[in-house]
């Protein structure tokens, strides 16, 4: 019986776990103001008939805080890239000469970087969801138990609602870096 209320925290914890997971990855998606390759992180570029990460098919470089640079491995996949940046509707103008691809960002407007906190709210909303859907599970599991005694349940509960006001606290606090990071100027 114990193994049972072991396996359903286990369970919790890496459902958890895999919510902070995905919310550190949908922040390095939305931009601070300064160039990094993870901006271009979410452009597919269509690689010989087939989506391929752009990530797959060159190089991708920030040699100031202004600028990408993306060096493909292959010359004739110039135009694929370019059409690539321009479908994933960044909001980049790539500029292509003949060899690489290079990105000028441009400075975030007050209005776009309060647009951009919102999109990062709306992302750690959605993480607390998932953490409370795990607690939500877990319970029901809890629940479901009939190998356990009453107390042992309380005491199963207990320790998820811990696990939950942990992992909401830890979201809290990497959506207060994150909007510190995007309104900072």
């Amino acid at each position: 019986m114990d193994e049972d209320i072991t396996f359903i925290l286990d369970s919790a914890k890496e459902a958890m776990d895999n919510a902070i997971k995905h919310l550190e990855k949908q922040f390095t998606n939305i931009r601070a103001g300064k160039a990094s390759p993870a901006m271009l992180g979410s452009v597919m570029v269509d690689y010989y008939g087939s989506q391929t990460p752009l990530t797959q098919i060159a190089n991708i470089n920030t040699p100031d805080g202004r600028t990408i640079t993306v060096q493909p491995w292959e010359k004739n996949m110039l135009q694929e890239i370019e059409r690539g940046i321009a479908y994933a509707n960044l909001g980049f103008n790539p500029m292509n000469n003949g060899e690489t691809i290079i990105i000028n960002v441009p400075p975030l407007t007050e209005e776009r970087r309060r647009d951009l906190a919102k999109q990062a709210k709306s992302e750690t909303e959605d993480a607390k969801i998932s953490v409370r859907t795990a607690r939500k599970e877990a319970n029901n599991d809890i629940k479901k138990n009939d190998d356990i005694s009453e107390d042992f349940k309380k005491s199963a509960e207990s320790d998820v609602q811990k696990m939950t006001d942990t992992y909401v606290k830890k979201i809290d606090e990497l959506y207060e870096f994150k909007e510190k990071e995007i309104m900072t100027v």
